[in-house]
């Protein structure tokens, strides 16, 4: 028997250059533990349509890339039969890692799972604010903060409420659909039909002499709220990818505001929901009256105190392994990668699943055989392709105080999870991030 996490290598290789999203590869996970599309809509928080519709395309694209018919129903096997193709011709075994049944820290943290940690009061803040009409929450926080996970539990209490969702990524939508504001308002209207599996009649809505938000606007209170008995959350995701385009941001973002706000003189708005995540502070000029960033419910991702280390370390078994993890390892751990959830979570992977040594993993946290190698390569080839954002980088980690960037630099690399900002002032997230880009870049 094959594991997922090969099933997933396989799959990743066969492929490239395309690489499986956040959905296919939760959908391509669950149904490899036998889940149906209703039970990971369950547990996701997405629609059991949308669900189908994106497991529908999956199996398709792997028929492509396999050359040979692959469904939900016959998957396993042919993934089977791929790697021991594989296996044959490299004349070995088995391709079998040494891992362990944990969670693969890449993927959000699975609902139900016992390695989610919560940071109070941000969860219990969300779950009240979701039931409130025409409830607005915004969750920033850096790439790998747990975004994903938090949504997936907000969405999971609504769904125990009957409530209908929908999730809308930036990160899919083309160039062309974000710095064009018809465009974009078509893509979020057609989205939001195909994942509530309702008959799409955009076309109809769309009146060019009314202008493209109003058209959206009337499309969604007319059409899609005005069948709907019950709320309807839509969540937003990485919109700070809009805000690379200004023109089009300072149109749509406005109109945010005003759905949320129409909740409280027009009560079929009431029913509408938004859940709005970005990674960086908004850095495009809105009217204060018009931003949809200082209204509801705000919440800020903070890293993992001292404490929830310590919980997150039993979680994985820390304190039960033979001889049992010593405190100041630990605290060594923390600080070379302070409370970065991701961080931390790769590192006690590492130490319950591959058997490894606490003191080599701190030790060899910056080098080229490190458990972070991959991701801080990752980094280091996005800064190979923006000199001038990796120079802007060199200046925060050769730096004993904290510097000043101009704020698109600073966003960005906040974004990218790499810097923490006070003020106007930038430094470095962690001391992993100092140590490594300091002597490559």
């Amino acid at each position: 028997m094959i594991t997922i996490e090969e099933a997933l290598h396989l799959v990743d290789n066969a492929i490239k250059p395309e690489r499986l999203n956040s959905v296919q590869e939760l959908i391509l996970t669950q149904c490899w533990s036998g889940k149906t599309y209703q039970e990971i809509a369950d547990v996701s928080g997405y629609d059991p349509d949308y669900v189908r519709v994106v497991g529908s395309r999956l199996w398709q694209l792997l028929s492509e890339s396999f050359g040979e018919k692959i469904t939900k129903n016959n998957f396993r096997s042919i993934l089977r039969q791929q790697i021991g193709k594989i296996e044959e011709k490299n004349g070995i075994k088995s391709i079998r890692s040494n891992i362990t049944a944990l969670e693969l820290p890449e993927t959000p943290v699975p609902l139900g799972s016992n390695l989610y940690v919560q940071r109070p009061p941000t969860e219990s803040q969300a779950y009240e604010e979701i039931v409130k009409p025409g409830a607005l929450i915004r969750i920033q926080a850096p790439k790998q903060m747990g975004k994903t996970s938090l949504v997936m539990r907000i969405l999971a209490k609504a769904h125990s409420k009957g409530y209908r969702t929908v999730r809308l990524n930036f990160l899919q939508a083309e160039e062309s659909v974000l710095n064009n504001l018809e465009r974009l308002l078509r893509w979020f209207c057609a989205n939001i039909t195909l994942q509530l599996g309702i008959e799409s009649m955009l076309d109809d809505y769309w009146d060019e002499d009314l202008g493209f938000k109003v058209s959206c606007t009337t499309y969604l209170q007319g059409y899609i709220l005005g069948q709907l008995d019950s709320p309807l959350i839509i969540t937003l995701d990485e919109v700070n990818r809009l805000f690379a385009y200004s023109q089009v941001a300072q149109e749509f973002l406005p109109l945010l505001r005003f759905w949320h706000e129409e909740a409280n003189n027009v009560p079929i708005w009431q029913k509408l929901r938004l859940i709005v995540t970005h990674s960086t502070e908004i850095y495009i000029p809105l009217s204060l009256y018009q931003s949809p960033f200082n209204v509801g419910l705000s919440l800020k991702l903070r890293e993992f105190n001292w404490e929830q280390v310590q919980e997150l370390a039993k979680r994985y078994g820390l304190e039960e392994i033979k001889p049992p993890l010593p405190l100041e390892q630990l605290k060594s751990l923390q600080q070379i990668v302070g409370g970065h959830p991701y961080l931390l979570n790769l590192a006690f992977y590492h130490l319950v699943a591959q058997d490894s040594d606490i003191e080599k993993l701190v030790q060899e946290a910056t080098t080229e055989t490190g458990i972070y190698r991959d991701h801080l390569r990752g980094h280091l080839v996005t800064f190979g392709k923006y000199p001038n954002l990796a120079a802007s980088y060199k200046k925060v980690v050769t730096s004993a105080e904290p510097v000043n960037l101009d704020s698109i630099a600073a966003y960005e690399l906040e974004r990218m999870g790499l810097v923490k900002l006070k003020g106007n002032q930038v430094f470095p997230r962690c001391e992993l991030y100092r140590l490594y880009f300091c002597a490559r870049l």
